[in-house]
């Protein structure tokens, strides 16, 4: 079979396309794997803006393993600071003007495809959909979107060992990364015998354990200023149940790049009694926020109300309004999601 590209050019079609009515997770992951192995054209892989250590781990991890099996990649990806030093010089390239002509497309780590980086999401000859969102819309030629897993990273994993390609610490190194930053270092609800055991193949491939956790904790020193400010920002509200913190351009242009910003919502989720941790990042034309959740209470629910998405204990959203506004409405659907649980009376 063939299909075209956008030109009205003829390729092959992989033996596998279309697995929409496949249940089996080991089925779609040996699906995926013998689409990669079968396509001799470029292959592009993109995840979401601002990425994260499982956007760019699950990417680099399998680009590095489809280069083994001496395919051509390409890997339109800019990292955080923190994050750059797992990519070698030259590996990653800027945002791409347009796809390669007969291109497989794989995106990785996206709940939802305006939010693909680097590329165009038109115009691929084939495309392959790697994510562990529930919001996902299963689009693309392929798919293997699996919310039980605890990183894009860990089916990532998964796909490579379908590949046949031989690990060693340079592949494992950016797959455990993904694992390990989605997982919150092992200490979020997503931590599971599997996500364990998965870990462990993977550091005894080589991987300096203790080397890389050390190391994705540096942060600039401008991180640590632009801390101090937000922390002056937190407040309290809905009887302690919220927590919440907020940063502005006006901080940014005061402190300069703050690099992990995200990272504050970590902190602040600690707080004593608190069930909802909401930090807000304004700009001037919108605000985004990241939401953290306890004890079942779905920091999803409360994006998806705010036109984002997520997981259940870890979400975000970008919202058409200043900070003011933006707060009244992330307190209003943490409010109706509190109330779901029976931990606010209604008002």
């Amino acid at each position: 079979p063939v299909r075209q590209n956008r030109d009205g050019m003829a390729f092959p079609q992989p033996p596998t396309a279309d697995n929409k009515d496949e249940r089996d997770y080991g089925a779609k992951i040996r699906r995926i794997a013998e689409a990669l192995r079968a396509w001799d054209g470029p292959v592009v892989l993109v995840s979401h803006v601002d990425p994260d250590g499982d956007a760019l781990g699950s990417t680099l991890a399998l680009k590095r393993a489809l280069e083994a099996l001496g395919k051509t990649t390409l890997l339109p990806l800019t990292p955080p600071r923190f994050l750059a030093f797992l990519a070698e010089p030259g590996e990653l390239s800027g945002p791409l003007e347009r796809l390669p002509e007969g291109c497989l497309l794989a995106v990785l780590d996206v709940a939802d495809e305006p939010r693909a980086l680097g590329a165009p999401l038109v115009g691929a000859a084939f495309t392959i959909n790697i994510d562990h969102h529930g919001t996902n819309g299963r689009f693309g030629d392929l798919f293997c979107v699996e919310p039980s897993k605890a990183a894009t990273a860990h089916i990532v994993k998964d796909v490579i060992d379908a590949l046949g390609v031989a690990w060693d610490a340079r592949i494992a190194t950016p797959c455990l990364t993904g694992i390990i930053t989605d997982t919150g270092n092992f200490r979020y609800s997503n931590t599971t015998h599997e996500v364990l055991e998965a870990a462990g193949q993977l550091i005894d491939c080589g991987v300096d354990y203790a080397a890389l956790t050390d190391r994705l904790q540096w942060r600039h020193p401008s991180y640590f200023e632009m801390l101090g400010k937000v922390m002056g920002t937190v407040t309290f509200p809905l009887g302690g149940l919220v927590v919440m913190a907020h940063m502005t351009s006006a901080m940014e242009t005061e402190v300069g790049d703050a690099d992990d910003s995200n990272d504050y919502v970590g902190l602040i989720r600690y707080a004593e009694g608190s069930k909802v941790a909401v930090f807000l990042k304004a700009r001037e034309d919108h605000t985004k926020l990241s939401v953290r959740t306890r004890d079942g209470v779905s920091a999803q629910r409360i994006c998806m109300a705010l036109g984002g998405g997520g997981h259940v204990a870890a979400a975000g959203a970008k919202v058409e309004a200043d900070l003011e506004e933006t707060q009244r409405r992330v307190l209003a659907a943490s409010r109706a999601e509190l109330e779901r649980h029976g931990l606010l009376h209604p008002a």
